[in-house]
């Protein structure tokens, strides 16, 4: 296949571990050597394969046949993803380059854009857009220049985004839509230029563009994260009045501004609210409502919620094991975090290393040396391999690198209680709330891609979706 040769020809090149790529790519799974597979077959294994090479040869072997444009972009962003982690930038772009000469149609070559940002290529983005677009029918739809956009915002290039909406909108004679102008609120917002960002608002409506429910929830969240509340409040009463209903995230925009900064009632009462409406809270709600049941001191509260989560139709998601790992572990409650874990680990939504880090550290520190070693032996098995120096460095520190099952000296006397242990008053603080609503529905979404580990969240954008 084309991609595949043209990862071989950079293959020559001696990658991280000091193997080729190209000698690499020839050790396939055991299902790839059989001929082509099937696309549920393939995301089966992308989603469990974490080595880079094998990631495109499980891609490479996907019958072209079973393939749209949205599995596309899932199989070619996780294969991405992993060369970028493994600092193999070069051999990422390699892959995405390869896949424009099939870029066809305005849906492949908008999955293939989208796919730059896993590799944290933005500027290649732009190369591929002006090399691909010319061979499209003209006039091209908004949907290829939405997609090279988002791939800014979501690399958190804000700044550019204004400058590639002026320039390519007039370079190739692209009307935006209103997905493209909510792109660029969202740049502005994020830069902290709310003056453009309403101007922006008023654009639209002079190109007869109406502003969309998720341009408003852009602009409401960023009013709450300013703690402009009234100003939050005036926008939530224009939207509604101009015919845009609020929806799950506009509601959680709201709920996240009251877990950061109220009380757990309060949450409920949007919650009240959401329902009044017609509005089903969601699991990020209730992460929401979670946490900030951590951050009134009502831990048990949390847990009761965590564990019925699934009562109330809902499933945790990466954020959830994330933040109630963290929470439970900053109050010195190693057992749940312990179950916690186990539950993570049973969805393939293993959190970060910096909050299991807390755990096994507490587990070590309270004399559970055993269980200690039991989850780094599990988390060694699914996270990037450049994070498991610092495993071995967190197993020398604990003195969990011998075979001995004793507690580590020095380390957890007699009269010490587990709680006792707890992180201090600065990595608390650490793990609390940041962020905002709209990047707390950006770690969950990202995390079905590539559950092993929590990616750094991105901004809320409207991703452009282009037909099958």
């Amino acid at each position: 296949m084309a991609a595949l040769a043209t990862l071989l020809r950079h293959g020559r090149r001696t990658h991280a571990h000091g193997l080729r790529l190209s000698r690499a790519l020839s050790t396939t799974t055991p299902t790839t050597t059989g001929g082509a597979i099937t696309l549920s077959d393939a995301k089966r294994q992308l989603r469990r394969e974490r080595d880079p090479d094998r990631v495109v040869s499980i891609l490479e072997a996907i019958d072209t046949a079973s393939i749209s444009a949205a599995s596309t972009r899932h199989a070619l962003s996780l294969a991405a993803r992993r060369l970028s982690r493994s600092r193999r930038f070069a051999d990422a772009e390699a892959l995405l380059s390869s896949h424009l000469t099939a870029s066809n149609t305005e849906a492949h070559l908008a999955a293939v854009l989208c796919c730059y940002a896993s590799a944290n290529l933005p500027e290649k983005a732009i190369d591929a857009f002006r090399s691909a677009v010319p061979s499209l029918p003209a006039p091209i739809s908004p949907l290829p220049f939405n997609a090279l956009l988002s791939t800014f915002i979501r690399c958190r290039r804000y700044s550019r985004v204004p400058v590639l909406f002026a320039e390519l909108s007039k370079e190739f004679s692209i009307t935006p839509d209103a997905t493209s102008y909510g792109i660029l609120v969202k740049a502005y917002c994020m830069t902290r230029d709310d003056a453009k960002a309403k101007q922006a608002l008023d654009l639209m409506r002079e190109q007869g563009i109406s502003p969309t429910t998720s341009i408003y929830t852009t602009l409401i969240d960023n009013m709450y994260k300013n703690k402009m509340t009234n100003e939050a409040e005036c926008l939530w009463k224009e939207m509604v009045e101009s015919g845009c209903e609020p929806d799950v995230a506009t509601y959680n925009v709201k709920a996240f501004y009251y877990a950061l900064h109220g009380k757990p009632e309060e949450v409920m009462e949007v919650m009240t609210e959401m329902e009044a409406a017609g509005v089903k809270p969601n699991t990020i709600t209730y992460n929401f409502l979670m946490r900030s049941y951590f951050k009134s001191g009502k831990l048990e509260d949390a847990k009761v919620l965590y564990h019925s989560l699934a009562e109330k139709g809902c499933s945790a998601d990466a954020s959830t094991y994330k933040h109630m790992l963290a929470d439970v572990c900053a109050h010195g409650d190693f057992d749940a975090g312990l179950g916690i874990f186990k539950d993570s680990l049973k969805r393939r939504k293993v959190p970060d290393f910096r909050t299991m880090k807390g755990l096994v550290e507490g587990l070590a520190k309270g004399g559970r040396v055993v269980d200690a070693k039991e989850v780094i032996a599990e988390v060694k098995k699914i996270f990037p391999e450049n994070l498991l120096s610092g495993w071995k460095k967190v197993e020398k520190e604990l003195g969990l690198d011998s075979d001995s099952g004793e507690t580590p000296q020095s380390k957890v006397t007699s009269g010490e209680t587990v709680a006792e242990v707890r992180p201090g008053a600065a990595e608390v603080e650490a793990l609390e709330l940041e962020g905002s609503a709209a990047e707390e529905s950006a770690v969950s979404e990202e995390s079905s891609d590539d559950e092993a580990s929590v990616p750094e969240a991105s901004s809320s954008e409207e991703v452009p979706q282009g037909r099958a």
